[in-house]
């Protein structure tokens, strides 16, 4: 199983970028996908969820109503549209997949079985 990030990169703050997440090696429609964050010195935090059923989307309330996670199921790829960015965001973006994953534990980086290798976003004031 491959989970390949991409799209992370320098912005200023108020701007935008979009992740996305090319996943191999599984079946995709089974998977429930999730974004987290790591920057220096903290723990990794989940960011957002999207379901394996419909695509529903869980958020964080630190980025509710300024990010969108999306899934196509056709090309095997999982977005993560980020808007109004703030240096708060700044951290090595991952996603994660895991097909045993429920609502209950959405949030937990335990949950998920795959990794990828992360993509880096600064936001500058």
């Amino acid at each position: 199983v491959q989970l390949q990030a991409s799209g992370g990169g320098l912005v200023q703050a108020g701007g935008s970028l979009r992740l996305s997440c090319a996943a191999s090696g599984l079946t995709f429609r089974s998977y429930s996908f999730g974004w987290f964050r790591q920057s220096p010195g903290k723990e990794r935090e989940f960011v957002a969820a999207i379901w394996r059923n419909g695509g529903n989307t869980y958020y964080a309330d630190s980025v509710k109503g300024r990010f969108t996670g999306s899934r196509d199921n056709a090309k095997n790829t999982v977005d993560l549209q980020m808007n109004s960015l703030k240096p708060e965001d700044t951290a090595v973006y991952y996603c994660a997949a895991g097909r045993g994953v429920i609502l209950s534990s959405v949030g937990s980086a335990r949950a998920y079985d795959y990794w990828g290798q992360g993509t880096l976003v600064t936001v500058s004031s």
